[in-house]
């Protein structure tokens, strides 16, 4: 998608976000759970960490959580509910994981991962992400499980809702060489038109994997959620956690 950067996602969709992730079935409760279990008495670092949707209710629990994010209208958008100034955010390209310290858990949730749109660039993060772990740190990443079976020639449409005056619809382009996505979600309404684009490079479980052991990880655990559900073939997302190998 030309004129595609590390910000354009967050910089587009800034301003509804917080709308649009509420009507998403994420269970950040789950999330916040289990996080603040691995991280222990921390500190944590979250990647990407946007609107601040899954650090607050974290550092409310008491961990020192720290963000990288590269839109700055997201962080606005942080810094601008109950305690989100109190957060440190590093503005930057989460691949670089650019920050000071060691962390005994850093994490990427729903999907954000993927924004990373070459093989290097996600191999790169899982190096960086073992640089910054303290010797019994994780690194847990929450993506979907890839099914591109849903594209037609490498093609999707698909309506997400229909209301009595808006129809908001999803387009995509597949390449399945390169593993990219580039959608589009399009709201139409009295309003006019609205497009979201989204751009993703996916990768599948067992490739996370290995990634993981270039960085000198492993894998510890893989749920198909937050609350510890057992991954099958049929999953649609996954929850893996890395460790430092032994």
């Amino acid at each position: 998608m030309k004129g595609w950067d590390a910000a354009t996602y967050g910089d587009r969709v800034a301003d509804v976000y917080d709308d649009w992730a509420a009507t998403r079935d994420l269970d950040t409760d789950g999330a916040v759970e289990l996080l603040a279990g691995l991280a222990g008495d921390g500190p944590a670092l979250e990647l990407a960490v946007g609107t601040g949707r899954v650090a607050l209710p974290l550092a409310a629990r008491g961990v020192a959580v720290q963000g990288i994010d590269a839109s700055e209208k997201m962080i606005a958008r942080l810094r601008a509910k109950p305690g989100g100034d109190a957060i440190p955010v590093t503005i930057g390209d989460f691949a670089d994981v650019a920050v000071d310290g060691r962390f005994r858990l850093v994490f990427v949730v729903f999907n954000t991962f993927f924004a990373l749109l070459s093989q290097d660039e996600q191999v790169r993060c899982f190096a960086n992400v073992a640089h910054r772990l303290t010797d019994d740190g994780v690194f847990v990443v929450e993506a979907f499980f890839p099914d591109v079976s849903r594209f037609t020639e490498d093609q999707a449409l698909s309506v997400r809702a229909v209301e009595l005056d808006a129809v908001h619809l999803d387009a995509s382009r597949h390449d399945p060489v390169t593993q990219r996505i580039d959608s589009h979600l399009i709201d139409v309404s009295a309003a006019g038109v609205r497009l979201q684009p989204v751009s993703l490079r996916y990768a599948w479980p067992g490739e996370l994997d290995l990634m993981a052991r270039l960085a000198g990880l492993r894998l510890r655990e893989r749920w198909a959620g937050w609350r510890h559900q057992p991954f099958t073939a049929a999953s649609p997302l996954h929850v893996s956690v890395y460790e430092r190998q032994s």
